[in-house]
């Protein structure tokens, strides 16, 4: 199978692309896999680093609204596997332009190109926070979509143009939303690495409003096999939620950081909320767990530990990422 992996070299597409050479997906029997990304901020090739000698590995640098370059490389491609986003809440309320024109005009560039080259499955990677924001409960993949931001409000565009691709012309596309993730690799200014990074620099944290927001954590490796799953048996016009049923609010996050790097809580500095911050997150994934028999593997207290240790060992890889694309905070 010769799989199209956009935004690859972002931190959940170089997961997929890694563990997915490595041969941790047995429904993908994987003979070529192509990489494309356009290389912003977030991306690195050096996440790519552990498969760069796998010959079955190519990696494009280009961007997913070039319909041109898309047409090319999508000739003989079995499965593509949409990742490539723009994603930091923070920065789509700064300037939502980016976020329209990636995660939008990308995403129909990409359903195009994929229905002209008949290409045979398109998983559209999505997120929970198309939903909203829910009090309580969790919300199953019929809940109408609410989102408060305009990086939410970008995803949830993309996935009604998915939806109406399939329905439409009948391409084979299913949509997967996920809650929160974490694991190595990941950009140092989400939550986790920018904590984890920022404790090990000696520097403060800063902690949203009151602390009290609600998110679902699971790590990358369970949402990039729920991711594979979907690619090899989902539903062809369907949604597919992938949770863990971890639920912590920001402070009994920032708690685990500070225990696992040694500090304290003077260590933290509470800031302004940020505009429209949605109060909590939780998934309902027993679709894909009953069609596909998906269940998330890594406790979060093992995961995040793991995580921690792989920050320590990896300077090398994150310090540049700080110190080149990131203003101080």
């Amino acid at each position: 199978m010769r799989i199209l992996v956009t935004g690859g070299a972002g931190f959940i597409g170089s997961n997929f692309a890694r563990r997915a050479l490595t041969g941790a997906y047995p429904g993908l029997d994987v003979t070529g896999l192509v990489v494309l990304d356009k290389l912003t901020y977030a991306g690195t090739l050096d996440s790519l680093a552990p498969v760069a000698d796998d010959p079955r590995l190519t990696f494009v640098r280009g961007d997913v609204c070039d319909a041109a370059l898309l047409d090319e490389l999508l000739q003989g491609v079995a499965l593509v596997v949409h990742f490539a986003a723009e994603t930091h809440v923070d920065r789509s309320i700064e300037s939502g332009s980016d976020f329209v024109m990636t995660n939008v005009v990308g995403t129909q560039t990409v359903l195009e190109s994929a229905l002209r080259a008949g290409v045979g499955k398109v998983v559209h990677v999505s997120t929970d926070e198309v939903y909203g924001s829910i009090e309580s409960g969790s919300w199953t993949e019929s809940h109408p979509l609410e989102p408060n931001s305009p990086y939410s409000a970008s995803k949830a565009a993309s996935d009604l143009l998915a939806l109406a691709f399939a329905r439409t012309h009948g391409l084979p596309v299913s949509i997967t939303r996920c809650s929160n993730n974490y694991g190595p690799y990941q950009f140092p200014e989400k939550v986790i690495p920018l904590f984890l990074t920022h404790l090990m620099e000696g520097r403060t944290v800063p902690l949203y409003g009151d602390g009290r927001h609600v998110r679902e954590w699971i790590h990358v490796d369970d949402h990039c096999l729920g991711i594979a799953l979907v690619a090899a048996g989902g539903r062809a016009g369907h949604v597919y939620n992938i949770g863990s049923t971890t639920e912590l609010t920001n402070l009994d996050l920032t708690r685990a950081l500070l225990d696992i790097s040694g500090a304290d809580w003077s260590s933290v500095r509470f800031v302004t909320d940020r505009k429209g911050h949605d109060r909590r997150y939780s998934l309902d994934f027993t679709k894909i767990t009953e069609e596909l028999g998906f269940r998330p593997r890594i406790p979060f207290a093992d995961g995040l530990a793991a995580v921690a240790r792989w920050y320590e060992e990896n300077r090398a890889w994150w310090e540049p990422l700080k110190k080149e694309r990131l203003d101080p905070v």
